[in-house]
């Protein structure tokens, strides 16, 4: 008997219809002799209400309190996926994230799983019955719920499938696999059959909404299956696996984008030892990620740092380095939330120059100015104006010959 996590993200679980179309998904499964755990977001738009409201009253709430109130959606849903596969005939139960536990560390609001009991779960499943978890959530030190940040579901059901070593985890979602690009943007994107770790945990890391960051490195890390297939359609999805099983490997599988990222530009601080952890280390304290840096030396004896933060994190980010002004002596702190983030990804680049030139080289054909590089191993990303993310998505989605015939 194979044990299955299926994971079911928020277009899937949007109303009462979708879900009873989940619970047949899940019916199919557990009739074919699997153990089946469910994990759940919460139903489409709830969680963006929740965190409004939360924002509207203070932008700089506590968020130990974020975490007790964006926490509520998924509860929900997984309450009403157990009820319905409970009408159905099936034997089924809703856990929450401290029931189980999954233990996390405190950085409310993008909390890292430190553990998972899986016992009690195992248990449940081994005696025939059904886990609908509660994505999202678990349980920090101090017994306070929290919260894995947005698309943490997916990392839930990732961590989970490990600590039930599951065949494999099975997300759930609105597109039917992993493509070079966005379909919406780009009718030429192409599905892949099978993308390796490492490319997915760079397409994740730089804007492609499929799959959450973390939940890519847990998986790479913990050598869990992947496979990413729609929740309306039966047709075979897209499987994320080791590297060594992909026989040929694309110098660029795949352009990403994100509209998420601001743009902070700390004018005029001394150039000397020290400054740049003055300033990463007061983010680092807001728990606010850095990506993209540059460092631009003027030669008065002092130097812009520029760098890219989540929009969502700005206000901390604000208050941070205000904190800090009398320490660094900065004359500006400026920031532009109008810019997005351009990225080309493939294991390919490891062996094939010329890569990043081929995309300069594309923006300046189509007059994009690039105002930030940043590089890794198998990524080249740029920040360049926003109004012009589809212009680049589509010329560079050409450029590494992407488009289907």
């Amino acid at each position: 008997m194979a044990c299955i996590v299926m994971k079911f993200g928020g277009t899937s679980v949007a109303d009462l219809d979708r879900i009873r179309n989940v619970a047949q998904r899940v019916k199919r499964e557990v009739d074919a002799g699997n153990q089946v755990a469910v994990v759940v977001s919460a139903m489409s738009g709830v969680t963006n209400q929740l965190v409004k409201y939360c924002t509207d009253l203070d932008p700089l709430h506590d968020a130990r309190e974020y975490d007790a109130v964006v926490a509520t959606g998924e509860q929900v849903t997984s309450g009403l996926l157990a009820i319905e596969l409970q009408r159905l005939g099936y034997n089924a139960r809703s856990w929450q994230g401290w029931q189980i536990p999954i233990q996390t560390d405190d950085a409310f609001g993008k909390a890292r799983i430190d553990g998972i009991d899986g016992s009690a779960l195992k248990t449940s499943l081994d005696a025939g019955e059904i886990a609908v978890v509660a994505g999202f959530q678990g349980i920090a030190p101090g017994n306070r719920v929290a919260t894995l940040g947005r698309g943490g579901s997916d990392t839930s059901a990732v961590a989970l499938a490990a600590a039930l070593k599951a065949e494999r985890c099975d997300i759930y979602t609105d597109v039917d696999g992993v493509y070079t690009t966005d379909p919406r943007i780009v009718p030429k994107a192409r599905k892949l059959a099978k993308i390796s770790y490492e490319e997915m945990l760079e397409l994740a890391s730089v804007g492609a909404k499929v799959l959450q960051t973390r939940s890519v490195e847990l998986a790479m890390n913990e050598g869990v299956r992947v496979q990413v297939l729609s929740s309306f359609q039966d047709i075979p999805g897209t499987m994320v696996v080791d590297e060594d099983e992909i026989v040929e490997k694309q110098n660029v599988s795949g352009v990403a984008y994100s509209r998420d990222d601001a743009k902070m530009t700390v004018r005029r601080v001394k150039d000397r030892p020290g400054i740049a952890a003055t300033i990463f280390g007061a983010l680092a304290e807001a728990n606010v990620n850095v990506d993209m840096i540059v460092q631009n030396v003027g030669a008065d004896g002092t130097t812009d740092m520029t760098f890219t933060v989540g929009k969502a994190d700005l206000p901390r980010a604000h208050a941070a380095l205000a904190g800090i002004k009398a320490d660094i002596g900065y004359t500006d702190l400026l920031e532009d939330t109008d810019v997005a983030k351009i990225s080309v990804v493939g294991v390919g680049m490891r062996s094939h120059a010329g890569i990043a030139n081929t995309m300069f080289r594309a923006l300046a054909d189509k007059g994009i100015n690039i105002q930030v590089i940043s590089t890794s191993e198998i990524k080249v990303s740029v920040l360049i104006a926003a109004e012009y993310t589809e212009l680049a998505v589509r010329a560079l989605h050409t450029a590494y010959g992407l488009d289907a015939a």
